[in-house]
């Protein structure tokens, strides 16, 4: 059994519906926003010590809190009979293939517009998607306002 395998099977029993973590069991979707934002950008965080001090554990360490968002989020969506985390893994290595004909393919060049096709082809049937776009930036603004303001409230709570 891979390790990522052991930690699907972690997340699993985290939200076990007799055995399981009370607070684990209660999130959803919509409760999990506030922490994957933060997840992703204490991931930028870890980028940037990486770049400026060359240590890497702080990278590793938020790169694991922000698949445990993704793991919650495909587990919750299992439950709920929408899709496993198979399939996501699958869609998005089907994506990566699909989106690189020159490497997967008997493509030589690629082309910017190729690109551009394949996106669009992609995205057709599904262009109103793209509308919820714009709330979606501004409500990721507020949840990382909120975390900012939390973060410096515990700070100054501290000293």
């Amino acid at each position: 059994m891979t390790e990522f395998e052991k930690f699907l099977q972690t997340v699993a029993a985290l939200r076990n519906p007799e055995h399981g973590c009370s607070w684990d069991k209660a999130q959803t979707h919509e409760s999990l926003k506030r922490c994957c934002i933060e997840e992703a950008a204490e991931v930028v965080c870890g980028i940037n010590i990486l770049e400026k001090t060359g240590n890497y554990e702080n990278l590793q360490e938020e790169l694991g809190d922000l698949l445990m968002q993704v793991v919650m989020h495909a587990q919750i969506a299992a439950e709920e009979g929408y899709f496993t985390m198979d399939d996501v893994i699958r869609g998005i290595n089907e994506k990566m293939i699909r989106r690189h004909p020159h490497v997967f393919g008997d493509a030589k060049y690629f082309s910017k517009e190729e690109w551009d096709r394949i996106k669009q082809e992609e995205k057709q049937g599904k262009e109103w998607m793209e509308d919820y776009l714009p709330d979606a930036f501004d409500e990721s603004k507020e949840l990382i306002n909120a975390a900012v303001q939390r973060k410096q409230e515990k700070k100054a709570g501290s000293n």
